[in-house]
């Protein structure tokens, strides 16, 4: 069933200011929350007639949604996508699915070059075991050397280590973004 119709009605300023804080506090908008509980008061009522609440329906893959923003959100909204260089819209998709599945989504073409790079520098770090391990049971190659070999291994180890921090710390800022929000 569409809503296609309104209320309307006057309240004081602290009942205003009540309902704005009791829907903030469920995650939700004023709208909402009034229609929500003018739902609930009409069924315990026990009006007969009283339609039940519509089911949802199915959603395609292009549905949009349209959101208002207070006045200076909208500047800290596109500071937050600036910094990492994505659309403002693409950002808000990526914070309302990383809030509502519980991930912390680099952008996919950033993602995949930081899951390439460190599956690069463990095959690079596999490879180098295999010389050093060679050279531990007597094997004499030219070059590199065994110090070179284990300065390589400690540079492979610590970008690996320094991409597994990046990719914790792009999930802990989507983390803090996500709770700054609420």
């Amino acid at each position: 069933m569409i809503a296609d119709s309104s209320i309307h009605c006057r309240v004081t300023s602290d009942t205003k200011a009540l309902v704005r804080r009791l829907a903030e506090r469920e995650g939700t908008t004023e709208s909402a929350l009034l229609k929500r509980l003018l739902d609930g008061a009409l069924r315990a009522a026990s009006l007969g007639d009283t339609p039940a609440p519509a089911a949802r329906e199915r959603l395609s893959r292009d549905s949009r949604l349209h959101v208002r923003l207070e006045r200076g959100d909208w500047g800290l909204l596109r500071e937050r996508a600036d910094s990492r260089g994505m659309a403002v819209a693409t950002y808000v998709y990526f914070l309302v699915r990383a809030h509502l599945r519980g991930g912390a989504p680099l952008p996919k073409a950033e993602y995949l070059a930081l899951k390439r790079s460190v599956t690069e520098l463990a095959t690079i770090g596999r490879n180098l075991n295999q010389i050093a391990r060679a050279m531990n049971q007597g094997a004499r190659p030219a070059l590199p050397g065994r110090q070179e070999v284990a300065a390589m291994i400690r540079v492979a180890e610590g970008l690996r280590d320094h991409f597994r921090e990046l990719l914790s710390a792009n999930e802990h800022a989507w983390r803090t973004d996500a709770e700054a929000s609420r």
